[in-house]
């Protein structure tokens, strides 16, 4: 990016306040910030001179100090499901990946917050990427604004989306400076008018933003538990050695109670064969939940090259879901989708420029899981 294009402030990814005090500093009238938002959101325009009901001297104001940043596509993919995912280009060295996924009464579009992921959970492909930095504002919301330009121009696709889940590539809680004020853009009525229950915030446990949602943000939670026990989740989901289950669970009852209208909290929790699937572990998990209004949604794991877990089989899924079941807990099973283009849970894994190092130090682990 040039540096005239680098001082320039970028309005894709402000909110409605953020909008109305950088009109205020223009001079200009708060209406100003909501005539911007529709143009941006609801018009996907990024020209100033198509906005046609600000004033030619507003126009030419705007252009001078600001502008509409969106992501270059690199690739889309298209699922014999109907899921698809794109890969955004965030900086010259730097990848993410956004997926859609229709269903027959939904469209949800799973976008990321982080270049790679700093947790390393031990099933998803994503951590083993390593980590470079959190997305700004402009680049979380551009992929709903990009994917929502894909989806009108294509007419044959005639889907909408409906739901947003922050479940895409990083951790969306390290990153709240920039994840709770785009949440805040989906749900304005002058942008993509979503419902707070069709915005969902996915987090491994990072127990003091949780906290902090709770205070700021309302939206739906979802929490990657992934086992019953702090031993295991040690293993698959390493910030839970930062916070275990006895400060995550108490996190989450103070999130449902914080608020009247916070009715549940989504628990996933993925199935992998021979780890974390066994009847015990159910029985564990029911006893952990205890008290907690939650769905739990158990999710099939998905390979990805250099993973040496393996899918439950849907038999042992189901056991599991009944034992759950039985016990009176609301369980579902995700559908899995995507997995022929690598879009299914756990398989993003976009291009990262590694920080971290632990991109190497994972190929040097698979080659020597390779010679044994």
């Amino acid at each position: 990016m040039n540096t005239e294009m680098a001082d320039k402030i970028d309005l894709l990814g402000m909110d409605r306040s953020a909008l109305e005090g950088f009109f205020a500093e223009l001079g200009e009238k708060p209406f100003r910030a909501v005539q911007v938002m529709k143009w941006i959101h609801q018009r996907g325009v990024s020209d100033f001179d198509a906005m046609t009901d600000l004033s030619k001297a507003l126009r030419e104001k705007l252009k001078q100090v600001a502008q509409i940043r969106t992501p270059r596509i690199v690739t889309e993919q298209k699922s014999a499901d109907g899921t698809i995912k794109w890969l955004l280009e965030v900086d010259q060295h730097n990848f993410v990946e956004t997926v859609y996924i229709p269903e027959k009464d939904r469209g949800t579009l799973c976008i990321s917050s982080q270049v790679g992921c700093a947790l390393d959970c031990s099933f998803c492909a994503t951590g083993k990427q390593g980590f470079n930095r959190n997305l700004e504002n402009w680049e979380i919301i551009s992929q709903m604004w990009v994917a929502t330009k894909a989806l009108d121009a294509d007419p044959k696709r005639n889907r909408k989306i409906t739901n947003v889940v922050f479940m895409g590539m990083g951790e969306p809680l390290l990153n709240v400076t920039h994840v709770f004020p785009v949440a805040n853009i989906l749900m304005d009525d002058n942008a993509y008018g979503l419902s707070k229950r069709r915005v969902t915030i996915s987090t491994a446990g990072v127990v003091p933003a949780i906290d902090k949602m709770s205070a700021e943000l309302d939206a739906c939670l979802a929490v990657s538990l992934h086992a019953p026990n702090n031993l295991l989740r040690d293993e698959l989901v390493p910030i839970n050695q930062k916070y275990p289950l006895e400060e995550l669970l108490p996190a989450l009852h103070r999130y449902v109670a914080a608020s009247s209208h916070k009715k549940h909290i989504v628990i996933e929790y993925v199935m992998i064969d021979g780890v974390n699937d066994r009847l015990e572990h159910a029985q564990q998990l029911l006893e952990i939940l205890k008290g907690l209004p939650c769905k739990v949604n158990l999710i099939p794991f998905n390979p990805f090259p250099g993973s040496s877990y393996r899918r439950s089989s849907n038999n042992q899924i189901h056991r599991f879901q009944r034992v759950l079941l039985e016990a009176g807990q609301n369980c579902t099973i995700r559908k899995t989708r995507g997995d022929d283009i690598d879009a299914a849970c756990g398989q993003l894994a976009g291009k990262v420029k590694d920080r971290t190092g632990r991109q190497k130090k994972y190929q040097e682990i698979s080659l020597d899981t390779l010679k044994v």
